[in-house]
This record gives C-alpha cells, sequence and structure tokens, in this order.
C-alpha cells in the first residue's frame, strides 16, 4: 500500500512540474525589450527618457524585472525588482522615481501596477500590454510626478 501512495505521490509530483515548466517557458513577456523613442511619449513634454533597456527573467519568487538606460541630460537610470504578480508591494532598487512597485499579472498579455515614493509626492498607476506575439510592450503610466504635476507617458518597447 505504501508504494501506492509513494507512486502516486511521485507521478502527482512530475506532472506538476510538467505542468509549471511550460508555463514559464510560454511566458512570451520575458525577454530584453529596448525603448523606440519615436514611438513613446510624455505629456507635459520634454519626454524625460532618452533610452531604456528592459530586461525580464524568470528568478526565484517570480519575475525579476531590470531597467537601465538615460534620462535627460545624461543621468545614468537603473531600475531593479522581483515580483510575483500578485498585486503585492515590492521594493524597487535603483535610482527610480519610486522606490515600491505593486504588479500584477492582469493575463498572459496585460500587467498592471502602482508605484510609489515613501516621503514624495510620486504616485502612479501602470498597464504594460504585450503584443505581436511578445515582441512590442507598451507601458503606459499615468500619475502626479515628484514634483506634484500629473503626467502621462506612453512608452513603446522592441523585443530584442
Amino acid at each position: 500500500m505504501r508504494t501506492r501512495h509513494l507512486r502516486t505521490f511521485l507521478l502527482l509530483a512530475a506532472l506538476a512540474a510538467a505542468a509549471t515548466v511550460p508555463a514559464f517557458a510560454a511566458n512570451k513577456t520575458l525577454g530584453t525589450y529596448k525603448l523606440n523613442i519615436a514611438q513613446s511619449s510624455y505629456t507635459p513634454a520634454p519626454n524625460p527618457v532618452q533610452d531604456l533597456i528592459v530586461t525580464r527573467e524568470i528568478a526565484s519568487g517570480g519575475v525579476t524585472q531590470t531597467t537601465t538606460g538615460t534620462l535627460t541630460g545624461n543621468v545614468a537610470f537603473h531600475a531593479t525588482y522581483t515580483s510575483k504578480g500578485d498585486g503585492s508591494p515590492v521594493p524597487v532598487t535603483g535610482n527610480a522615481p519610486f522606490d515600491t512597485i505593486a504588479v500584477k499579472q492582469v493575463d498572459a498579455d496585460t500587467i498592471t501596477d502602482e508605484r510609489s515614493k515613501a516621503g514624495n509626492p510620486y504616485r502612479a498607476t501602470g498597464r504594460t500590454i504585450f503584443t505581436h506575439r511578445g515582441k512590442t510592450m507598451t507601458v503606459t503610466i499615468t500619475g502626479i510626478n515628484g514634483a506634484g504635476k500629473q503626467f502621462t507617458q506612453v512608452l513603446v518597447f522592441d523585443k530584442q
């Protein structure tokens, strides 16, 4: 009887593992994306971003997103966070205008988030849409910037 239970447990564990691997492999949100500045916008102008590279990869505990690039005035930009995509707030390291983000995976093509910075007026919500089988990532962010002014930013990225 014990052998039967052990075999059943091992079979269920193998099936669970087999179901998990294709789910990660099929995640079209993973990869490296480069900002298409010509298709991106910021209101009110000017756009504070010159170039950005976003890398999304599987990590222990979810997906790690690392963004690097250059802001206006040749200021280097770097921000990293790891999220399970369940809407729980996680810390952001680097020099992003926010220090906390809560990411929610809505469906296979859509991610929403809420961003904030402690002791700063910065508050924003973001919506990321992956189209063309994950080849294009469009991030729309609206909120209040660090100076307390309303903004809308649309960032269009091409998968590399």
